[in-house]
């Protein structure tokens, strides 16, 4: 029997592992024919028509600038040109120095290492100079001259950049999914807050607080997936229309961030309150009712800023405003039935939460904090 259900175990596992592998290959088809032929182009070019012998810089630079990484397109571009060049001329110097030899290669590379991570925080850009330096030491020059290597790098980096302007993804692509995500979490943190208070379980509080925590990650992937697909309208004809609406979608994620920052904050004195026991049932209830409709309110939001047509967008922005409105319009300690001070303190915390999400739906900041009651 155990040895039945480790099998099953086995199969569901590889299954899924399959399934998972399938779905990335799928999404990935565009972006890899784009990569192939960026590189075999690159590679093509250096050597017919620039006549370098064996370019493989030229095919792995375009590589490493197209790549499937988040990070902006065209500081990849240059940090392996740079890189390149950096590194062919510090390992070209110091083997006059030094000489040829193992204990040599070991302080070129150790150097250049230390120089890249002085000149730049950029990976890419100290992978490429310490490898420069060091095939410098170690290999033979090719025929062109130690530099030819940095001249295809140059090649390499352009023809991503060439790929990236007449074959663009839609840059809007990432930071959508992205926003969904973020504002999925968002909704759920709220959603277990509520639960946590009609429960009163501190713990589903604590839980809520993590999670809001977790979200820290995907806030700063979708910075970088904005950067990115800034740099792809700005680059390419075919899009720069979407770059109004890639500034609202920054414009939004910095709200959406305080937002969450304020969600643990709200969290973590929740889970006080709770075990204190410094809200009445009455207050439980109302308090768990805002929140809900609040993160019904944001599963709104986050349709609108997720929506690819403009009408469609625009009509669930307007809802999502509409009813995070009309909760923020109970956000008082009195409308809530609060009586005691640490519970004041819980709502007091729910309004600029209130505010933040009201902003990110394209709300005036002085119009947000209108909505909400008197004190």
């Amino acid at each position: 029997m155990a040895l039945a259900n480790r099998l099953d175990t086995g199969r569901r596992f590889l299954h899924g592992r399959f399934r998972t592998g399938f779905i990335r290959s799928r999404n990935s088809l565009l972006p890899a024919i784009q990569m192939t032929l960026c590189a075999v182009g690159a590679y093509a070019f250096a050597e017919y028509v620039l006549g370098h012998s064996g370019p493989l810089f030229a095919a792995t630079s375009s590589l490493i600038a197209l790549g499937f990484s988040r990070e902006p397109r065209l500081r990849r571009v240059v940090e392996v040109g740079l890189g390149c060049t950096i590194g062919i001329a510090v390992g070209d110097l110091l083997l006059h120095w030094l000489g040829s030899g193992i204990w040599q290669a070991a302080v070129v590379l150790l150097f250049s290492i230390l120089l890249a991570r002085f000149l730049d925080s950029g990976s890419i850009f100290t992978t490429q100079l310490g490898l420069q330096s060091l095939l410098v030491v170690l290999l033979p020059a090719p025929d062109g001259g130690p530099f030819t290597r940095s001249l295809d790098a140059v090649v390499g980096g352009l023809f991503a950049l060439l790929v990236t302007i007449l074959i663009p993804r839609d840059p809007r692509r990432e930071p959508r999914k992205d926003v969904r995500k973020l504002l999925h979490e968002l909704s759920e943190v709220l959603r277990e807050c509520a639960e946590s208070l009609v429960k009163s379980d501190s713990t589903l509080a604590w839980h809520a607080l993590v999670r809001g925590r977790n979200c820290q990650p995907l806030v700063d992937g979708m910075r970088l997936s904005l950067r990115s697909s800034g740099e792809v309208a700005t680059l390419s004809p075919a899009h720069r229309r979407h770059r109004d609406e890639l500034d609202r979608l920054t414009e939004s994620l910095e709200y959406i961030d305080l937002a969450l920052r304020n969600s643990r904050v709200f969290a973590r004195r929740l889970t006080s309150a709770i075990n204190h026991a410094a809200l009445s049932d009455a207050a439980t209830e109302s308090i768990a009712e805002v929140l809900q409709e609040t993160a019904a309110a944001i599963d709104e939001l986050s349709l609108g800023l997720a929506e690819t047509h403009d009408g469609a967008r625009r009509a669930h922005l307007r809802t999502a405003r509409r009813n995070l409105g009309e909760a923020a319009l109970r956000v008082h300690p009195k409308l809530l039935q609060v009586e005691r001070l640490e519970g004041e303190t819980v709502v007091m915390l729910l309004r600029p939460l209130m505010v933040d999400l009201l902003e990110a739906t394209g709300m005036n900041g002085d119009e947000a904090r209108d909505l909400l009651p008197e004190l």
